[in-house]
């Protein structure tokens, strides 16, 4: 059972790995070096399997804390001793998504072979494969997560640009944080960080652990096995290469079969259905035409550099007019709820006249009651 805590689990050999002669894999491992991951990537590898299985029975967090019993006896763990058991950094981002979006940008034109700014979505293989191998062992040995490792997700990409680009990461709250969800009841987090966990475990006194065993050495990355993941890499790109031809990442245009004398109706993109005076509303199409004018710049630097998507007939990118779409019924949406608060400001202003109104009313019958001239009282003026 333990196993499967550790079936997807990398560790670095970083004196074997950095000793290699590939500039732009040490380059990609000093990275992580330097970003303060060394210690908990490349820790001894003893594992205490039967120990494993009642900390993560048994575990919860309180308080911030992670608390568990192994063996019959409490345990607790806390960010602190967490993060100097592996010296890991404690100052920095906390978040992931708190990197800076230029930062995010500089890196996709690094991380991907065309050397340009790509989309997030795809696969690994338009990736350099120095990066390809850090996606691995960010998703596998870092964010720990079930699923497919060759999608790129947002999560990730991250955790490589933090890496890469030496962004300041508290690593201590980033990989403890994970670690609380590992054990949070209904969470998504896979199990993980297996060494780590018997590392903490072997250091508390008279804590029994059962019989260790040796982390698996093919899951070790040494200068043997990233030379073999390049050579695994290396073929599935040529049989790629050598399968079907990819179609192009050009718009999308009319079909042949239409009809060639009908006139090409060109629709009036516009941002906005309906027209607002608000200045709240003038905003949001001023953002909306500077979103339409960068996704167009992304599809040029695509497609083949004689195509004008200006020119081109509306409709011919699904993106484009799926984006505009959207564009519109928000801007309808917001149309529909400035129309409502007016419609209620409205409303109130008549409610409070009316009620100033009856006020008003009722204090010029308390004064000309007050006033009255009361019966039996003589006024000998």
């Amino acid at each position: 059972m333990a196993a499967s805590f550790y079936s997807n689990t990398q560790l670095i050999d970083f004196d074997s790995v950095l000793a290699m002669d590939d500039p732009g894999m040490v380059s990609m491992f000093q990275a992580i070096k330097a970003s303060g991951l060394e210690g908990f990537m490349g820790c001894p590898t003893v594992i205490f399997e039967a120990a494993l299985v009642d900390f993560f029975t048994n575990a919860s967090v309180r308080d911030g804390v992670l608390i568990s019993i192994v063996a019959g006896q409490l345990v607790e763990i806390y960010e602190e001793w967490f993060a100097e058991s592996f010296d890991l950094p404690m100052d920095g981002l906390s978040e992931l998504s708190e990197i800076p979006k230029y930062v995010v940008f500089d890196a996709r034109s690094i991380v991907y072979m065309s050397g340009e700014p790509m989309s997030l979505s795809g696969k690994k293989g338009q990736m350099k494969v120095e990066y390809r191998l850090l996606c691995d062992i960010m998703a596998k040995s870092i964010s720990v997560k079930a699923g497919s490792f060759n999608a790129i997700t947002v999560e990730k990409f991250s955790m490589v640009i933090a890496v890469v680009c030496g962004v300041r990461m508290n690593w201590a709250r980033v990989l403890f944080n994970i670690l609380k969800k590992m054990v949070t009841p209904g969470s998504k987090q896979a199990k993980g960080f297996t060494v780590q966990i018997s590392i903490l475990l072997e250091s508390i006194p008279n804590l029994e652990l059962g019989e260790s065993s040796e982390f698996p050495a093919s899951k070790i990355l040494t200068e043997k096995t990233v030379h073999r993941y390049v050579s695994l890499n290396d073929k599935a790109g040529a049989e790629e290469a050598a399968g079907a031809p990819k179609p192009k990442a050009a718009s999308k245009k009319r079909p042949a079969a239409a009809d060639v004398g009908a006139p090409v109706v060109k629709k009036k993109r516009t941002m906005r259905k309906k027209s607002s005076s608000s200045k709240a509303n003038l905003e949001i199409v001023v953002v909306a035409q500077e979103a339409v004018h960068i996704q167009m710049v992304e599809s040029i630097t695509v497609a083949p550099a004689a195509e004008d998507i200006s020119d081109q007939p509306a409709g011919e990118t699904d993106g484009v007019k799926a984006f505009a779409a959207d564009v519109d019924a928000t801007a309808e949406k917001i149309d529909e709820q400035v129309a409502a608060t007016r419609n209620d400001l409205l409303e109130f202003n008549a409610q409070a006249q009316l009620t100033l109104n009856v006020l008003t009313n009722q204090l010029s019958e308390l004064v000309a009651y007050i006033n009255r001239v009361r019966p039996g009282i003589i006024n000998y003026d």
